[in-house]
């Protein structure tokens, strides 16, 4: 039961702070001060920095000022004391007339809060002022037979003070023909003096008595004026003007030009001559009044000597006395209002002007407090304000005639950085007039935007050997921000190539994002470089962004050819080749072996002939480097033919090579010994030495055949044995890149493998004999039988992976590097010496051709190959195994192209042509009969 009582009790002290809250803010909306007039300048009101609940020194903080409108300042503050003081002489006559109660009021904005205060400063009067007649002497014409009690109306005193400030009695001068009669005026304060006979008058006794009027007001000290009144006495006239309406009204607007005619008095006097002539005059206006309207004496026509303005006054009313000639009078009321006219365009007042403004500012931020007012009245006086609607923007009314400018969203300065707004106050008078001003809104930027580069990811393109300290190329991000949120500052990511970290070998200038070369590259060491380029702005905090550069290294014809096979003697030897004399044209001699460093078309090579000591006979294959009989041998053919071979890439400028070969014409090795034999001159102990050398260099070689016999058939049994370890695992090395297997090194001693060196001495010459193995010359291996006893040698292409293309795409071959269709490339040996042809256009055929080379070189290099033509040998020669039919090595299969045709070289390329694999040209079947013996 406790906890709704306990309930009431909350709500009762809630409803409690409401209310004293609401009497506060009521409090604090409107104070009130008062203040004497005329006081002296910088009399202190009051105390409004604590009304405010301010310290004194929080004035000139908080940016606390006076609003007001339409007229002087009259007061100000004291920021040191906080007090509200008057900044000059005040006059209440001035300011508010003779209204009983004179209030000025004005508003005090405390800026930092966006908040008004209104203040209302009553002026209290001082008897600063003394009553004041219009004129000095009043002439007053009584006539003679006027009965004793009559009346006559006397001028009044004027003071412009209020309450017992201002007139309060009248005092005439002692006379025994007149007294003095007051009576309370038509409006409050206002005393009307009449002059009263009180004996009758004689002209002839005395024609004119002198008075004195004084009139006294109630302030302290008192004050007075005094009027000289001439009474003069007159003949009978016993009838007054009369006017034919006690009061006139008229209305008018107030931009009647001057000189309209408003109305027409018209006083009548039944009285003949001078007595029945009347004269209009003013009896009763003020001194503001009087510039404005002018009275005809004659006519009684009342007319505009000035611009009427309603926003000055409303309404006039004045009095007009007719006076015939024997001095009667008549006296009525003029009363003209005028009509407000919409002759005023509002007035637009810019308070306080927030600019410029954060980008970020909340949605709902005061942007300007401006005051909107029109002088006119009614609906002529209402005004509304407007602005464009495409701007982010509301105007929203705060007190009275005050208005606050908004922001409807959040700005976006890189959108619009500046604003023109245009404020237009319109009324709703007919025709409405409107004022416009217009405010200039500066946004300031915030680092919201990072910068942003123009592409996803760049390439750059860079030949190699390039110089040191290269310009490589530029990036440009683009910030929209301004100032220092937009100076961007680039930088690369510490990465590492090659076990090096980047900036090692490329740097960029943080101000220009110019990426610059710190080394020379080498297309051979490496083809592409992959970096991230940050860019980062200069604001807090600064935003950043990245893109990804991909340099590629274009190769340059700066390697030569590399002769692989012949090798080339360290002991000062020359190599023989062995051609037997029964040999055909087109018989296969020896291969030449060269690769190029280089890729594309720099590593295209080609093979001439450039010298033969017998021209003629023996003849080089372009594109394959084979050397050929071009004729049958002869018995005059000298024993000993030398041949010096150029090998030359297609670069610019080319690069070339050369290697002399020596070929032996002779049938066997014993004829060979023979031949030299009979050339050897000296017939003594040089013979018995060559004897004896030959039988030495026969015996090693043989023992040297024999362990390399023994050799090969360990190392066959330890590859068949592995090759069941790699069935079993799984062809986890088929995807590794061929250049894994084998290199340079490898092919060098897989052609070393296959030769016999014999050192013979003959006539104190030393020559170095090689005696390649018997030729197998056109076996090819069947797909069964490579699937079986070799698990690297594959028929399908999907095994080896084929590498990226080139950066250049490789400039398609001429007519010089074709082939017919039927001299399709085979095995050593099974070609004629045609070299027309074309290079292979088929990927299919060309990755078979690779994959089939890599495997053999790959069991070169370790060795386990055998000399006939089993498996694991492509179905090569066993003498010219190692020459391979093309002519680059695997390191290098990526940078050219295969010569040849579209032919398939194993048994599994025939079933998916639907061919048997073509043969050679008749000489297979001999020279495989000769290697078998």
């Amino acid at each position: 039961m406790a906890v709704p009582v306990n309930r009431r009790q909350h709500r009762g002290l809630v409803l409690l702070c409401l209310f004293l809250e609401r009497l506060w803010e009521t409090r604090a909306s409107q104070i009130h001060y008062s203040v004497p007039e005329e006081t002296a300048k910088g009399y202190i009101v009051g105390n409004i920095s604590k009304d405010l609940g301010l310290e004194p020194q929080e004035l000139a903080k908080q940016r606390v000022r006076i609003i007001s409108r339409g007229r002087t300042q009259l007061f100000a503050l004291n920021s040191q004391s906080g007090s509200l003081v008057t900044a000059g002489r005040i006059d209440r006559e001035e300011l508010c007339a003779q209204s009983l109660r004179c209030v000025v009021n004005f508003k005090v904005l405390v800026e930092d809060r966006v908040q008004l205060y209104g203040i209302e400063v009553e002026i209290t009067d001082m008897n600063d002022n003394a009553p004041k007649f219009q004129a000095e002497i009043l002439e007053v014409k009584i006539n003679e037979i006027a009965a004793p009690g009559t009346r006559y109306p006397l001028p009044e005193a004027v003071d412009p003070d209020v309450g017992m400030n201002s007139l309060q009695s009248y005092q005439l001068s002692p006379n025994r023909h007149f007294s003095l009669y007051a009576q309370a005026g038509d409006h409050q304060g206002s005393i009307s003096p009449e002059l009263v006979l009180e004996h009758t008058l004689d002209r002839e006794e005395e024609a004119a008595h002198n008075l004195v009027l004084i009139a006294f007001d109630g302030g302290d000290p008192r004050r007075s004026s005094t009027v000289r009144i001439q009474v003069t006495v007159l003949d009978t006239n016993d009838n007054a003007p009369a006017f034919a309406q006690p009061i006139y009204r008229a209305k008018v607007p107030e931009n009647v030009p001057p000189g309209t005619r408003l109305l027409t008095v018209k006083a009548s006097d039944p009285d003949e001559g001078a007595n029945g002539a009347v004269a209009y005059k003013f009896w009763k206006i003020s001194e503001k009044q009087s510039p404005l309207f002018q009275l005809n004496g004659d006519t009684g026509e009342i007319s505009t000597t000035g611009n009427l303005d309603y926003e000055e006054c409303a309404f006039y009313e004045m009095e007009i006395q007719a006076e015939d000639g024997g001095g009667l009078k008549g006296r009525t009321k003029v009363l003209i209002s005028v009509e407000d006219v919409n002759d005023n365009r509002p007035e637009v007042t810019i308070t306080s002007l927030f600019s410029p403004v954060s980008e970020d500012a909340p949605q709902g931020t005061v942007i300007a407090l401006f005051n909107a007012h029109d002088q006119d009245s009614e609906k002529n006086g209402q005004v509304v304000c407007s602005i464009q609607d495409i701007l982010p923007f509301r105007i929203e009314k705060s007190i009275e005639d005050y208005y606050r400018l908004l922001t409807t969203q959040i700005l976006d300065r890189e959108k619009t950085s500046e604003y023109n707004i245009t404020m237009t106050a319109t009324d709703r008078g007919t025709p409405p007039l409107s004022t416009e001003i217009h405010i200039n809104l500066q946004v300031v930027d915030i680092n919201d935007n990072p910068p942003s580069f123009s592409q996803a990811s760049y390439s750059v393109y860079l030949p190699e050997n390039n110089l040191r300290g290269t310009s490589i190329f530029s990036v440009t991000a683009h910030d929209p921000d301004s100032n220092e949120n937009a100076r961007v500052i680039y930088s690369l990511t510490d990465d590492t190539v090659m076990g090096a970290p980047l900036s090692s070998y490329v740097s960029i200038n943080s101000n220009t994002g110019v990426l610059y070369a710190l080394c020379s590259f080498d297309y051979e060491q490496f083809r592409d470089l992959q970096m991230q380029v940050w860019a980062r702005d200069s604001g807090d905090p600064p935003l950043s962004s990245n893109v990804s550069l991909n340099l590629f290294v274009l190769d340059q014809n700066d390697n030569t050819p590399e002769i692989l096979y012949p090798a080339f003697p360290t002991d000062g030897s020359t190599g023989v080749e062995l051609a037997p004399r029964s040999a055909e044209p087109g018989y296969l001699v020896t291969k030449v072996v060269a690769v190029d460093r280089d890729s594309g078309q720099n590593a295209w090579l080609t093979y001439r002939l450039l010298k033969a000591s017998e021209p003629g006979l023996f003849s080089v294959g372009l594109h394959t480097g084979e050397v050929r009989t071009a004729r049958a041998l002869l018995d005059r053919d000298t024993l000993k033919q030398s041949l010096v071979v150029v090998v030359q890439d297609h670069g610019q400028p080319p690069l070339s090579a050369t290697v002399t070969l020596t070929v032996a014409v002779a049938n066997s090795i014993p004829d060979v010994l023979a031949d030299l034999g009979s050339i050897s001159t000296p017939a003594d102990s040089e013979d018995s030495d060559l004897t004896l050398y030959l039988v030495v260099a026969v015996a090693v070689v043989s023992c040297v055949f024999l362990a390399f016999i023994i050799v090969l058939l360990a190392l066959r049994l330890r590859r068949w044995h592995t090759s069941r370890l790699i069935q079993a695992a799984g062809v986890g090395l088929a995807g590794l890149p061929t250049s894994h297997f084998v290199g340079v090194d490898g092919v060098q001693a897989f052609l070393q493998t296959y030769s016999h060196e014999v050192s013979l001495t003959a006539d104190s010459r030393k020559s170095h004999l090689i005696f390649p193995q018997p030729n197998y010359v056109d076996t090819l291996i069947s797909q069964e039988s490579c699937e079986k006893s070799e698990p690297l040698c594959v028929s399908d292409d999907s095994r080896f992976p084929i590498e990226d293309t080139p950066l250049v795409p490789q400039a398609p071959p001429n007519t010089d590097w074709r082939f017919s269709q039927a001299q399709r490339p085979g095995t050593s040996g099974s070609q004629n010496g045609d070299e027309t042809g074309t290079w292979p256009n088929n990927q299919f055929d060309t990755e078979m051709l690779q994959a089939m080379i890599l495997a053999s070189a790959s069991e070169a290099a370790d060795g386990s190959s055998t000399l006939g033509g089993g498996a694991g040998t492509m179905g090569l020669s066993a003498r010219y195994g190692p020459q391979f039919t093309l002519q680059h090595v695997p390191d290098y299969r990526q940078n050219v192209y295969i010569p040849g045709s579209n032919a398939t070289l194993t048994n599994a390329a025939g079933k998916r042509d639907g061919k048997a694999p073509a043969g050679g040209n008749g000489n297979k079947k001999k020279s495989g009969k000769k290697e078998k013996k």
